[in-house]
């Protein structure tokens, strides 16, 4: 059965420049394992390929069950030059959380 990441799990999002930080914390701390394993570099890189345009970066946070993507050429040159409608890149927390995973 496929489910959509925001039925497991809420994300906040980050910028720096043109980086964007998308967090993915699951709502019950058994879910982690699987979205761990389920939700990977690889995956999420194609999931976001029309939006990150740059490397993503997985770092674990075991000790709150989360992961942290950094997602480098992100948000269209940063806060100060882009002339996206959301500079910061807070609506791609909610991007991520429409990706689909086998559970």
């Amino acid at each position: 059965m496929k489910k959509k990441l925001y039925e497991l799990a809420h994300s906040r999002a980050g910028d720096k420049g043109n980086t964007l930080m998308l967090s993915l914390i699951p709502y019950n701390e058994k879910d982690y394992p699987m979205i761990r394993e389920k939700v990977t570099v690889e995956k999420v890189q194609k999931h976001l390929k029309d939006i990150v345009e740059g490397d993503i970066v997985c770092y674990e946070v075991p000790n709150i069950s989360a992961l942290q993507f950094v997602c480098h050429q992100a948000l269209l040159g940063g806060v100060t030059t882009s002339l996206g409608m959301d500079t910061h890149g807070k609506s791609l927390s909610y991007a991520l959380l429409e990706m689909e995973i086998e559970v």
